[in-house]
């Protein structure tokens, strides 16, 4: 059987599966990868087993799990910080305010003893 391009179309029994496209989904059921003899030893991780993918995807799934715990852990730290700042700028209203009426009440006696001083 051809395809439209005149290239016979590959049949479903021949075809394997490629890293986008796997024959299956499970990595208990994918064969282990095989480095190619042109790459030198070491330069590509080793070959993959049954019990690694198992844990793999075990650790993937924990992992997973975790996620919204450790949003909530960096949202909770920001709401922390928008705290700390907000009492941070609230403390140095308030110094600036008691400076502010300590100045008054150092004019107000000044001018009281100097009243004083003149009659």
């Amino acid at each position: 059987m051809t395809a439209t391009c005149g290239a016979p179309a590959p049949t479903h029994s021949l075809r394997l599966g490629t890293i986008d496209r796997p024959c299956t989904h499970d990595p208990r059921n994918q064969a282990p990868m095989i480095t190619p003899t042109k790459e030198p030893v070491g330069s590509a991780t080793p070959d993959v087993t049954i019990i690694g993918a198992n844990d793999s995807r075990q650790n993937r799934t924990r992992e997973m799990q975790l996620i919204p715990e450790a949003l909530a852990r960096a949202h909770m730290h920001d709401r922390l910080r928008e705290a700390q700042e907000g009492r941070q700028s609230a403390r140095l209203i308030a110094a600036r305010r008691m400076q502010r009426r300590a100045e008054r009440a150092s004019r107000r006696a000044r001018r009281a003893l100097a009243m004083a001083v003149m009659h």
